[in-house]
């Protein structure tokens, strides 16, 4: 059965192959339309070639009226007529500079000579005039409108992809938070009959030392449901003296890990006051105590340092283990802690771990 995901993914590459043709279409519309106008530009340049022809001929059978008209109908399409020499005696619709014409003239000549829009004017009697043309302004802007149309469409397209990809992402962390919530509420009833458990247990008169590391196991799965209902939320955060929490959180791993790993905490003998969210450091610091297990393989020497300097507080948290790769340790964070009033604040500060 086909999921969610795997319909929208297809959604999105059909979306895509949609914009794709569109864009092509696009493109050759206006490809077509600029050809299309090119061919009746140069139509018209040689009805206005043939104009000037039968202007400069003395046996012209056409109206000079007709001819003036055709000839001053363009007023769009820049050209320089030439002789047989190359000099030039005519141009029209070239905006001039106020200096430097005659130079302006030949550059410009050159470069209407690299083009291929020349049309050949017979004078009679072996006298000949080239006519150079270049593109009305309008054919131009018409030539660039596919690229600037292409422009907006692929960037409307990109818009539209990464909001998808936002949309996609959001629902996905949704459903985790989902899955994490409900977890934390299922896991609720039976913890809650742990805990029955462990009063009747002690009404039975059981063993205090047995139901003392119980009612640990039960808490801290108490605090793990706690962390599940937690993911999403905005964290709570409240004042706790550092040293403490990390005592505690080392006890509690000493007493769930083989008796060849040794843990041990350098801790200040003065209390350092912080602002965290207590379940979620605790956790931060579980973790990376059990990395260090696991990268031990079950054998060596844990040490946890905590040290204040310049309103700053550090946890540097350190193992005989075989170490992290060079290329990826770049990507570990150390966490710090940093004073705000008198009351240190949780930051993240970036750190080579090797």
């Amino acid at each position: 059965m086909q999921n969610i995901y795997d319909a929208r993914q297809k959604g999105k590459l059909i979306f895509l192959l949609i914009s794709v043709l569109l864009v092509g279409g696009v493109l050759y519309v206006s490809n077509d339309l600029v050809e299309d106008l090119s061919i009746e530009e140069r139509k018209k340049m040689e009805i206005w070639a043939e104009a000037t022809r039968e202007l400069a001929s003395d046996k012209t059978e056409m109206s000079m009226e007709l001819i003036l008209k055709v000839i001053q109908s363009n007023t769009s399409i820049p050209a320089i007529i030439v002789d047989d020499t190359g000099e030039i005696n005519q141009y029209l619709n070239l905006n001039l500079p106020e200096t430097d014409t005659e130079k302006y003239l030949q550059e410009k000549l050159e470069q209407l000579k690299s083009k291929s829009n020349l049309i050949e004017i017979n004078l009679g009697d072996g006298e000949k005039q080239y006519l150079y043309y270049d593109d009305s302004i309008l054919l131009k802007r018409l030539s660039l409108y596919p690229y600037v149309q292409l422009g907006v469409m692929v960037l409307f397209v990109l818009i539209v992809y990464f909001a998808l990809i936002s949309t996609k992402k959001a629902e996905q962390n949704k459903v985790w938070v989902g899955l994490s919530k409900e977890t934390a509420h299922q896991l609720g009833t039976p913890i809650s009959s742990l805990m029955a458990w462990m009063d009747l247990l002690e009404s039975s008169g059981v063993d205090p030392s047995l139901l003392s590391d119980m009612n640990k196991d039960v808490n801290r799965l108490s605090v793990i449901a706690e962390r599940f209902s937690k993911i999403g939320s905005k964290p709570e955060m409240e004042l706790i003296y550092v040293n403490e929490v990390l005592e505690n959180a080392t006890e509690y791993m000493r007493r769930r890990v083989s008796d060849k790993v040794l843990i041990t905490t350098h801790l200040p003998s003065d209390a350092e006051g912080a602002m965290v969210c207590l379940s979620l450091f605790e956790w931060v610091i579980e973790n990376l105590c059990k990395n260090a297990v696991d990268a031990m393989n079950g054998e060596g020497r844990i040490d946890v340092y905590m040290t204040s300097e310049k309103q700053q507080i550090y946890i540097d948290i350190k193992d005989t283990g075989k170490g992290i790769a060079r290329k990826i340790s770049k990507r570990f964070l150390i966490r710090g802690i940093r004073p705000r009033n008198g009351v240190g604040d949780l930051d993240l500060l970036w750190q080579n771990v090797l």
